[in-house]
């Protein structure tokens, strides 16, 4: 019954510290859709930011969406309801816009499915006039939008905070002024950061190979991403705090944006780039200001452990008795007082990032942290009193070979040997991805491993590590990071089988394969520098003869050391 579907909603609902709930009609609407669980979705600080800056307009209400959990997606199917918000429960249909967060290519069947069971049409050509507008933004979108770009009328290209503003402005000014949605998208298509595929038609050859892209001669040639220079001036912390997500009402707060470490497979690095740190002062004010029903404090940012004043912040935390945590430190930039401090806040798992077993696929991507700094973290996490090590690694990096794992285990069983010298009993704990070449990086034009050698190497872990106590090893899906690595490349084309299997009920492998295509050998394709990629009328802001050297870079083993002011390496900061 829609009632029971409304009233878990409400449940939810009443947990909640800080939603903003306005009466229908009272403002325009704006649907903020993110296409995962409620407690995925609740854990992303970017939908939390927007969701502050839209309602803070005054004339907007956000309300939120989420993919549901197995039995209620189940009774949502059987009672034929169409998706419904969080706030005032009312259908996705009916909301002008919808803005969607993409973060994870795997979630892009969940974006199908809930415009499918709310009865809105899949493809931007085939949605009317009076039909909302889907906006899709994140790190997918801004890197490679083509396997989307017949779901979109419009994608955000790089940060949302600014942009957001512009965009509802010229859709609210357009719509007073009646104009039709041809008209109303050209208009977008002028704001920098804002990528209207519809203007935009991708070529190819004879054999269905991409070879450039077309543009309306009304719309710029090159859409550039649009970036936050001053961090400050937006919301950096949770708009909403609830005990239904894994963090429990933890308020999580940005301490600062980018990363300049230059780590060659990273694509936060390039995503927001430049590094951007915000105001101490203006932090630490909001993080003792928290609302009263919150638990603990997550520091959030690609690498919390270079915020300028990270000691300053930490010491003032313990002395306020302010618990708190962060998701991943630099192994080199660890030390005595950051590592007491996050024990004395409760956490017993310190948790770096090695990425590669040997010190050649270290200098490879560029990683730039030792064994030996992997050892100071273990030493220092032991004196501090934290239980437990978690080592993050990736395989089936460019140019790893067998001896490279063989040195990971090697390495690893290392690292095991001092914690037991430090008197560390706890687990380590070490998770294993394969690697996936990401657009926008120097990688971008690496294959993604042959899954043959990448099961070879995840059996030569498995087998070193079987009956080794206190070693944990955790490893993700093959056939997910063949998926993964298909879409995060893809084009145009790629999203039309995308389209194809979600309609006809099958994996997009098997409706690629019914055209007599290969998901591993598109998802392994292998680029030469300077050849059409289908991402390439985006403009990130750093050149590509700068991709192509940290690309040869890479292949040397050479070091690129991190940013610094004044730097014009890439040219971001010429802008």
């Amino acid at each position: 019954m829609t009632w029971e579907l409304k009233n878990k909603i409400q449940e939810i609902l009443a947990k909640e510290t800080g939603a903003q709930c306005f009466a229908p009609g009272a403002r325009r609407a704006f649907a903020f859709l993110y296409p995962n669980s409620y407690k995925v979705g609740m854990s992303n600080l970017g939908m939390h930011i927007l969701y502050q800056i839209i309602n803070g307009r005054g004339d907007t209400a956000c309300e939120r969406f989420f993919l549901p959990d197995g039995k209620t997606l189940a009774e949502y199917k059987r009672t034929k309801t169409p998706l419904m918000s969080m706030e005032t429960q009312r259908q996705l249909a009916d909301f002008e816009i919808i803005g969607v967060m993409m973060s994870f290519e795997m979630d892009y069947t969940n974006l199908l499915a809930m415009l499918q069971m709310s009865n809105i049409k899949l493809r931007a050509a085939e949605r009317n006039e009076k039909e909302p507008l889907i906006v899709i933004g994140g790190p997918c979108a801004t890197f490679n939008p083509e396997p989307l770009a017949e779901v979109a009328d419009i994608f955000v290209i790089g940060e949302g905070e600014e942009v957001i503003n512009d965009l509802l402005d010229v859709v609210y000014r357009g719509r007073e002024q009646g104009l039709g949605k041809e008209e109303l998208l050209l208009n977008l298509a002028q704001l920098e950061g804002l990528y209207v595929p519809r203007f935009y038609a991708p070529q190819y050859d004879a054999d269905g190979n991409f070879t450039g892209m077309e543009h309306d001669s009304r719309v710029p040639a090159i859409v550039k991403r649009r970036w936050v220079r001053d961090l400050d001036k937006y919301p950096n912390t949770s708009a909403i705090l609830t005990s239904e997500t894994e963090f429990q009402n933890m308020f999580i707060a940005e301490v600062a944006r980018g990363c300049g470490r230059h780590c060659r497979f990273c694509m936060a690095g390039y995503c927001f780039r430049k590094p951007r740190a915000r105001n101490y002062e203006l932090l630490l004010d909001k993080i003792l200001n928290r609302p009263a029903v919150s638990e603990k404090v997550g520091l959030m940012g690609a690498a919390v452990s270079d915020y300028p004043q990270i000691h300053e912040l930490t010491s003032a935390l313990i002395q306020n008795k302010v618990p708190f945590t962060v998701a991943s430190l630099r192994a080199d930039t660890l030390d005595s007082l950051l590592a007491d401090a996050l024990a004395q806040s409760g956490q017993q798992t310190m948790t770096v990032a090695p990425e590669a077993g040997s010190e050649k696929m270290r200098s490879i991507i560029n990683k730039g942290i030792t064994e030996e700094d992997i050892y100071k973290a273990v030493t220092l996490a032991a004196a501090s009193g934290m239980k437990n090590v978690k080592l993050y690694y990736m395989i089936g990096l460019p140019q790893e070979e067998d001896a490279d794992i063989d040195e990971m285990t090697e390495m690893v069983r290392r690292i095991r040997k001092k914690m037991d010298e430090a008197g560390n009993k706890g687990d380590l704990i070490i998770s294993v991805n394969a690697f996936v070449p990401n657009p926008f990086t120097p990688f971008q034009w690496s294959p993604l491993c042959n899954t043959k050698i990448l099961k070879k190497r995840f059996k030569m872990l498995e087998t070193a590590f079987k009956k080794e106590k206190h070693i944990k090893l955790l490893t993700e899906s093959l056939k997910e990071t063949v998926l993964q690595a298909a879409l995060a490349r893809g084009n145009r084309k790629t999203g039309q089988f995308l389209l194809q299997a979600f309609m006809e009920g099958i994996p997009l492998k098997q409706a690629l394969k019914n055209s007599g295509l290969d998901i591993e050998k598109l998802a392994g394709a292998e680029y030469e520098p300077g050849c059409p990629l289908p991402w390439k009328h985006l403009d990130m802001g750093f050149k590509e003869a700068y991709l192509i050297k940290e690309w040869e870079n890479a292949k040397a083993q050479r070091f690129t050391p991190m940013c610094f002011d004044g730097c014009k390496r890439c040219g971001v900061c010429e802008e």
